[in-house]
């Protein structure tokens, strides 16, 4: 019993001594950036830091250190290095120190790199040659060296080369004299042209093939390209008919080089139903309630109908909308809608008529051309006075166009939003009218986690008699998309009583507005930002300048932007504090 007490007791020693060594940190001295980030990333030791590990382990692993830094640094084009491992004297909280002296790169000093057959040719082709073939003289960087490669390989098969392949890939390094040959060469084959393009929905039709054959803009026989194929799969996916879209090339079908392309489309539920709740400082609590059927017929016509029902303000639409496949993608549409606002500020009832034509002139540009046909009523109210009906009636074509260039557009940190509006027309008893209206954001990122907003307003009204365009057609300023700190429709002319006290907000023929504003994350999700608002909405040349300041609280929900703002207007000092919420992308 003694003995095997005493051989335990042993077993346990040698037990506690393999698990005695504890790896706390690796320092890595002589180089940063990427390069260090990506030695600690090949370290076994990394891996193993706070974590109990045997001796035996302990002294594999700081062997391996040596080689697993020379191996990472292999792609910079260093082969020569000079790396030192040192560990700390204790072991129960190890660190270990690795220097390296990368000593003098390889570079690279002959270079074959090109496509030979009709590829060779090609201006694409030959633009992406020499962006990625790499420069006599410089340092190899076999990642840039794989990255070229695989983005050749890649751009010779959207263009049509399916018969490409690598004549040789390979590269020569001599330790010595520091050298890299680099030999990349590939054989195009012939190109491949467009083929003719086949329709399948499953389990059933639902849209007629004659009108999918219209969104196929090339001829069969054009030169093939991926590009092409994108665009397809982008206006089928506006049509919004189908809830998968899958469309294939395919050339081992081809016949005298031309591809053959299967589009497989499965239809996406015809009817979507839509429900909410709603709450406006002005409009009060409400709810809103929609049905659109995605597709009524063969043709590929839809219907929408829409109800938001708030205690203050009622707006029913009906929307009927064509499918416009010739010039540029996009919709004939007839729409119909009827408000109803009893607010605080006014009372009124409208019933608008409209037909349009939308279009995508380019990936950044949207226009609609649209006819309205406008019958409005209103009266201004405070609550307690309010002024006699009036009425208008109006006819006039709009122009809209509608530009983002951003780099994301749900989250942008580079790049610019913008929207124009021109009308003009008929104005009823107040005679003829035109109107311009842009708006615009700019976004700049500042670091990783700052972002700088620039934002703009400039609307402009030509008429006899201003007073006699309705409100929906004038211009307020005020509230959380124009002047913060302002509630909305808060700034601008004003009726007056005879003792001089303001009344009622009518709208003004023109507006300006500007902002500043300057975010900062915390994390991925929250943020904080700080800004400055100011304009004016006014009649004549004299502006009534309003500014407001505030600061806000920025969440990245799984929904969405959300930005909860408080300012200040700074006209009056006795003005009061606003709070606004919004939900949705900056655009």
């Amino acid at each position: 019993m003694r003995a095997a007490r005493l051989l335990l007791m042993l077993c346990c020693l040698a037990c506690a001594s393999a698990q005695a060594a504890q790896v706390m940190r690796v320092d890595i001295r002589g180089i940063d950036g990427v390069m260090a980030s990506d030695v600690r990333a090949s370290l076994s030791l990394q891996d193993a830091a706070g974590k109990k590990i045997s001796d035996r382990r302990l002294d594999y692993l700081l062997e391996e250190a040596e080689t697993e830094t020379r191996n990472a640094l292999e792609p910079y084009g260093y082969y020569s290095p000079q790396i030192k491992v040192t560990p700390s004297s204790d072991r129960n909280a190890l660190v270990v120190v690795i220097e390296v002296q990368r000593g003098e790169p390889v570079r690279v000093r002959k270079v074959a790199y090109g496509i030979e057959g009709p590829g060779g040719q090609d201006q694409y082709l030959t633009h992406d040659l020499d962006a990625t073939r790499p420069v006599p003289g410089s340092v190899f960087d076999q990642s840039a060296y794989e990255a070229g490669k695989t983005r050749i390989t890649q751009r010779l098969a959207q263009r049509g080369y399916f018969d490409a392949d690598f004549i040789t890939h390979k590269v020569e390094v001599t330790r010595a004299a520091k050298a890299a040959d680099v030999d990349l060469r590939w054989t195009s084959g012939e190109r491949y042209e467009m083929g003719a393009v086949t329709f399948e929905q499953t389990p059933t039709e639902i849209i007629s093939p004659q009108l999918l054959e219209k969104l196929v803009y090339w001829n069969e026989g054009d030169y093939y390209h991926q590009g092409r194929l994108d665009r397809l799969r982008k206006s089928l996916l506006g049509l919004d008919y189908f809830g998968r879209i899958d469309i294939e090339p395919l050339p081992g079908d081809a016949k005298d080089l031309r591809v053959p392309v299967q589009v497989t489309l499965e239809p996406a539920k015809r009817t979507i139903y839509t429900a909410g709740v709603s709450y406006g400082t002005d409009s009060g609590p409400g709810a809103r309630f929609g049905l659109e059927r995605r597709y009524l017929n063969k043709r590929g016509h839809k219907a929408l109908a829409q109800v938001d029902y708030a205690q203050k303000r009622k707006v029913a639409t009906l929307q009927y909308r064509v499918p416009a496949l010739k010039w540029l993608d996009g919709w004939y549409t007839a729409g119909l809608q009827f408000a109803d606002e009893q607010s605080r500020y006014i009372d009124s009832r409208r019933s608008e008529l409209v037909f349009s034509r939308t279009g995508q002139i380019n990936t950044k540009l949207d226009a609609a051309v649209s006819l309205h046909v406008l019958r409005e009523r209103w009266a201004y109210t405070n609550g307690t006075v309010k002024t006699p009906y009036q009425t208008a009636s109006l006819s006039f074509p709009q122009v809209d166009l509608h530009y983002i260039s951003v780099d994301d557009r749900l989250y942008p940190r580079r790049g610019i939003g913008a929207n124009f509006t021109l009308r003009g027309g008929s104005a009823g008893y107040g005679g003829a009218f035109a109107q311009a209206h842009a708006r615009a954001q700019w976004f700049h990122g500042l670091g990783p986690q700052d972002r700088l907003i620039l934002r703009g307003e400039l609307g402009y009204t030509v008429a006899k008699d201003a007073l006699a365009l309705p409100p929906s057609l004038r211009f307020f300023a005020g509230g959380d998309r124009s002047i913060r700190g302002y509630n909305w429709r808060e700034v601008g002319p004003r009726l007056q009583d005879p003792s001089g006290r303001y009344l009622f907000a009518y709208g003004a023929k023109n507006v300006v507005t500007s902002s500043v504003e300057y975010e900062r994350y915390f994390n991925a999700s929250w943020g904080a930002a700080a800004f400055v608002d100011g304009g004016s909405a006014f009649d004549g040349r004299k502006l009534d300048w309003h500014n407001g300041v505030g600061i806000g609280l920025r969440w990245r929900s799984p929904v969405g932007p959300v930005r909860i703002d408080i300012a200040r207007g700074l006209k009056h000092p006795d003005s009061p504090f606003t709070l606004s919420l919004n939900i949705g992308a900056d655009l």
